[in-house]
């Protein structure tokens, strides 16, 4: 046998190649779904010289399951249509559709949805929606975000600051929130497209009450007060954490002291107007931070604050650190209330835009409007 001689080698080209047996390729059902989903975006984080680098996660460290507070009833289940919440909710659940409406109620299956749309649980309070403006995709990409993300989303519809206008001044709400999605690819990052969909609403419907969920536009304080100065009642622009995990949760351009400065010109060029934010908890961060964080708020002039838990919207984002108890939200309320908010929603489903047309928030603006006229007379 020694003495045989082999037979010649053959190079063969890649496409005359058989693939090897399947077994040759065997890996676990854990590894082949790790291959597929790739890495996500919480094995990174941004270093300071603007390089994601690699974080080291402890071994076994998984998230922990939901509590029970946080089970709430799949909001887009079958409701009671006979009862005054279940119309509510169907007529606008069909105006939406009629009038190809996109919906951040919707979209983002928010648990809130039939209470905000019905008006209450008994149907008889301030129905509310929340509209996105611009598109659906944005320049930025934040680590607690779902909203897709590009470079160079789609132009902007020129068409849409008037079809919106009119079409939400027919729909019958007490209160509407806009809210829209970063266009850094836009010179004035869309602040006149915002402006020219509230004035053209106001124009068709000055009775309705209306919240920008604002872009910082860069920090740029002529947009902030295009926008804060377009006729709406509420601006809002979300600080979303505490200043030690902005790096951490937000993309670099969205910045604390951008944030508080944002708010803070919102007030100066339009006194009369409601200043929002809303602060996420659950990402790591400590109490007496969340207490700084209201404090520099208040200080800038906000009104109200919402705090709500973050949940982590795919494995592909930043996880959960804890899931903040209701009595730690109650404590958190009370703080707010103690530094010198109007108003404070805190609670593990509260969201930015959640019960925006809460009858006190309605209160303030209209006793605002009242005390405005009656200064004029």
């Amino acid at each position: 046998m020694l003495g045989r001689a082999r037979a010649p080698v053959r190079l063969q080209c890649a496409a005359s190649v058989r693939p090897l047996p399947r077994r040759a390729f065997a890996i676990s059902a854990a590894a082949r779904k790790k291959i597929r989903e790739g890495p996500g975006l919480e094995d990174f984080q941004l270093g300071q010289d603007g390089v994601y680098a690699p974080i080291v996660v402890p071994k076994g460290r998984q998230t922990a399951p939901k509590p029970a507070w946080l089970k709430a009833k799949n909001p887009l289940q079958k409701i009671d249509v006979s009862s005054p919440q279940g119309a509510n909710y169907v007529k606008l659940k069909k105006d939406v559709k009629r009038l190809k409406l996109a919906t951040v109620c919707e979209e983002a299956k928010c648990p809130n949805i039939g209470e905000c749309w019905g008006g209450g649980d008994d149907g008889t309070g301030t129905a509310t929606a929340t509209i996105m403006l611009m598109g659906d995709t944005c320049t930025r990409g934040c680590r607690f975000c779902s909203v897709k993300t590009a470079r160079e989303p789609s132009p902007l519809d020129a068409d849409e600051p008037v079809r919106v206008g009119q079409a939400i001044a027919d729909w019958g709400l007490d209160y509407v929130v806009f809210t829209s999605v970063d266009r850094d690819d836009v010179p004035d990052g869309g602040a006149d497209h915002i402006a020219r969909t509230i004035e053209h609403l106001k124009r068709e419907a000055p009775q309705i009450l209306v919240e920008m969920l604002s872009p910082d536009f860069g920090g740029d304080t002529a947009c902030v007060a295009r926008v804060a100065q377009s006729g709406l009642d509420v601006f809002a622009h979300n600080v979303e954490t505490v200043e030690r995990l902005q790096r951490r949760v937000r993309d670099p351009r969205a910045y604390y002291a951008q944030t508080m400065a944002v708010l803070q010109h919102a007030k100066e060029v339009n006194p009369s107007v409601v200043t929002k934010s809303s602060i996420m908890l659950g990402l790591g961060e400590e109490p007496e931070e969340v207490l700084a964080t209201m404090r520099d708020l208040r200080a800038v002039g906000v009104d109200i604050v919402t705090l709500g838990q973050y949940l982590r919207p795919t494995k592909r984002h930043m996880k959960v650190s804890a899931y903040v108890t209701p009595a730690a939200f109650d404590e958190y309320r009370q703080m707010g209330e103690e530094v010198g908010f109007a108003f404070v929603a805190s609670g593990p489903m509260v969201r930015s835009s959640y019960r925006a047309g809460e009858l006190f928030v309605k209160n303030i603006l209209e006793k605002r409007r009242s005390d405005a006229e009656e200064a004029a007379v």
